[in-house]
């Protein structure tokens, strides 16, 4: 018997899958096995390995593991638009015609290419060399990959940048340096729009069925204090905090949010993954910063 197979054995659910999900505790612990050992990598790697482990590891990732959700998750058009809406509306208080925007970690570049007709200039940025070959970009719109962390774009460059789920996959050293990479290519009075998951409300990778700390490629999930407080480390001015959800949002103090992270902290840990995922908790929740230099 496989070392894998005596692991998968060996653990147990800390709490009941979710009526969606498709696969069996057996393909969820094997998930959970392979990313934690994959993530242990990233974790402990040098810095200087670390830019080209990244994808190496994701690509691992999904050849172990083809009933990864990402590989077998069916997703309909409208879906789709619904969660671009979302994001869009979010994001549309701070562009205008005369905005540069780059948006980190693109993905699919949906999010770029939606925002290119109110946009002056749109720059999609990742590390995946795929995305490169659309051929459909418009006239304002490029795509330019970067090795990691790193951006490659002048001083004072942008009006706006953008990141969606992307800090929390980020070795917490590489965090940094890419808050420093995003102050450095900002202009005066430029913003840094970030949403990533509450680790108050987590974890929101696989370790959620294990695990009271994310262990897997959330390589790091944080509080709203971490948040702002690495922000205001790198030298932005202030911090605005959002609430909401369904594609809608408000400014909200961040005492009030605090507040709440401190009362899903003080329930017990079986009760934590209900109440902070009930979606007026989830919407307070939700970490939406905007920080500006």
């Amino acid at each position: 018997m496989s070392e894998l197979s005596i692991q998968q054995q060996q653990l147990r659910l800390r709490r009941k899958l979710p009526a969606e999900e498709l696969r069996t505790v057996g393909q969820v612990v094997e998930h959970y096995l392979v990313e934690k050992a994959l993530a242990s990598r990233l974790r402990t790697a040098p810095a200087e390995r670390r830019p080209s482990l990244y994808p190496e590891i994701y690509n691992e990732l999904f050849r172990r593991l083809p009933h990864h959700p990402q590989l077998t998750r069916k997703v309909t058009p409208e879906e789709d638009r619904v969660e671009l809406q979302r994001q869009l509306k979010f994001l549309w208080p701070h562009l205008d015609a005369n905005v540069t925007i780059a948006e980190i970690g693109a993905g699919d570049c949906a999010v770029s290419l939606a925002i290119s007709a109110r946009c002056k200039n749109v720059i999609a940025i990742d590390v995946s060399e795929t995305i490169a070959r659309r051929s459909n970009w418009p006239t304002n719109c490029r795509f330019v990959r970067t090795e990691g962390v790193q951006l490659p774009l002048p001083d004072a460059h942008l009006d706006v940048a953008y990141s969606n789920q992307l800090m929390e996959h980020l070795h917490p050293d590489d965090a940094s340096k890419q808050l420093k990479e995003i102050f450095r290519t900002l202009r005066p009075d430029g913003r840094y729009v970030c949403i990533t998951p509450n680790r108050v409300a987590g974890p929101w990778d696989v370790s959620e069925y294990f695990d009271e700390v994310a262990t897997g490629l959330h390589l790091r999930e944080y509080s709203v204090g971490e948040l702002i407080n690495m922000l205001l480390d790198t030298g932005f001015s202030k911090v605005d905090v959002y609430a909401g959800g369904r594609g809608f949002f408000t400014r909200v103090p961040t005492q009030l949010v605090q507040l709440a992270e401190a009362l899903v902290l003080s329930l017990p840990t079986s009760l934590r993954a209900p109440i902070s995922r009930w979606m007026p908790v989830r919407g307070l929740l939700g970490l939406r910063v905007v920080a500006w230099k």
